[in-house]
């Protein structure tokens, strides 16, 4: 991998690494969805879309959050969940240059 591709890796903060780990499970993706739809939403609420318990959307979540890909805030007793479309862009954009780079390079036969 060349400079310009590990280079993109760390933008703004936050890792491709994490993005794409957080990514990995079709539950956090799921979250994402749903809460993209939604604009923001409680891990309860999202739970009852889910066929996972509302403690195991909180672990999802967390990981989510870790990731930079949403953000909780506290709005009286429940913490309401969005999307943080930030980190998602930062990943888009390493994968377009790294698409980019293999556009560039000779076709092989």
């Amino acid at each position: 991998m060349d400079d310009s591709a590990t280079a993109g890796r760390s933008a703004g903060g936050e890792t491709v690494d994490g993005v794409l780990g957080a990514l990995a499970d079709p539950t956090r993706r799921r979250l994402l969805d749903l809460l993209a739809a939604q604009g923001e939403a409680t891990a309860t609420t999202l739970a009852g879309r889910l066929p996972v318990s509302r403690q195991a959307v909180v672990k999802h979540l967390a990981v989510l959050d870790a990731a930079g890909l949403v953000a909780g805030h506290r709005a009286g007793r429940e913490v309401r969940y969005a999307v943080r479309p930030a980190a998602l862009a930062d990943t888009a954009r390493w994968m377009a240059g790294l698409a980019a780079d293999w556009d560039r390079r000779p076709a092989r036969v």
